[in-house]
């Protein structure tokens, strides 16, 4: 997460390691190996104390509102507990006021702070969740598919919303999904996975217009778009049958092979690895012209 972009995105199918990948990230789950770089420091070699310290400008909106939010408190002890936890330079009326700000901020009424979250629709719930996770001003906020339980109205306004909050406070998302709608809209740079493995990166406008991997095109094949699959010209390189692999017996080479319309020899004995080509990363041995 070195540099980060303003709006990062795991995209990929159900079960594809999207959400464990944001997880480790911010050390939510324990990352086997690797870095985790944020602002320079390295953030698996942290002790707790200094990751403490760091939590407060990592945050996450998770994808269910109702079950991310603890039924028996009122809504605005829950915007405030991270406040609480972890603005110790600051007084309760100040942390008070903090939540009345945040509220505003995300379109409901201080009065409501009294409110149980039973008491809202879905679409207010996550509302009250992207205000918990602003409460500490984070400087990244890992958003969980946070908009796939809602319908499509309710969507736009979250997606407005999110997008107005990083023009006005300057936020870094990583945005998990697997709505290709959704990643065009508010995506700036795009991670594509497969069986826990990133098999493409690159910017929206490349990943859209030119995808390299036989994968992503499958998923872009998929979309319900007709128009931009014709005019991006991968309907054919996009057809894949079966079923992926099992994640706990993953090939030993491409884990795509097994589905792949372009598979060769070589593509079942070595795993390719995450190289440039053609302008951004992708780990096929026969990436799409």
């Amino acid at each position: 997460m070195k540099d980060c972009v303003p709006r990062r995105f795991n995209v990929g199918q159900s079960g594809s390691g999207k959400t464990t990948t944001a997880m480790a990230a911010i050390r939510l789950v324990k990352a086997q190996e690797g870095q985790i770089l944020f602002d320079g420091d390295d953030l698996m070699t942290l002790d707790s104390e200094a990751m403490r310290r760091k939590r407060r400008h990592l945050q996450v909106i998770f994808q269910d509102p109702y079950s991310s939010l603890n039924p028996r408190d009122r809504v605005g002890a829950i915007v405030r507990e991270p406040l609480d936890l972890m603005a110790f330079d600051t007084s309760r009326r100040e942390r008070e006021d903090r939540v009345r700000e945040l509220f505003g901020l995300v379109g409901l009424r201080p009065d409501q702070m009294a409110l149980f979250p039973h008491q809202f629709s879905g679409g207010q719930r996550q509302w009250i969740s992207i205000a918990r996770a602003l409460a500490t001003n984070p400087r990244l906020i890992v958003c969980d598919e946070p908009v796939s339980a809602l319908d499509v109205a309710i969507q736009a306004q979250i997606l407005n919303l999110l997008r107005r909050l990083q023009d006005e406070f300057g936020l870094s998302y990583m945005f998990i999904s697997h709505d290709l709608g959704v990643v065009q809209f508010i995506c700036d740079d795009i991670a594509v996975m497969y069986l826990g493995q990133i098999v493409e990166y690159a910017d929206r406008a490349s990943l859209f217009s030119k995808p390299r991997h036989p994968y992503t095109a499958a998923l872009l094949a998929a979309a319900p778009s007709l128009a931009r699959r014709k005019s991006a010209g991968y309907v054919r390189e996009g057809m894949v049958v079966g079923d992926p692999p099992s994640p706990m017996n993953v090939p030993k080479g491409c884990a795509f092979a097994s589905r792949c319309p372009r598979v060769k020899d070589r593509c079942r004995e070595q795993r390719p690895a995450l190289f440039p080509d053609a302008g951004h990363p992708v780990a096929c041995h026969f990436p799409l012209n």
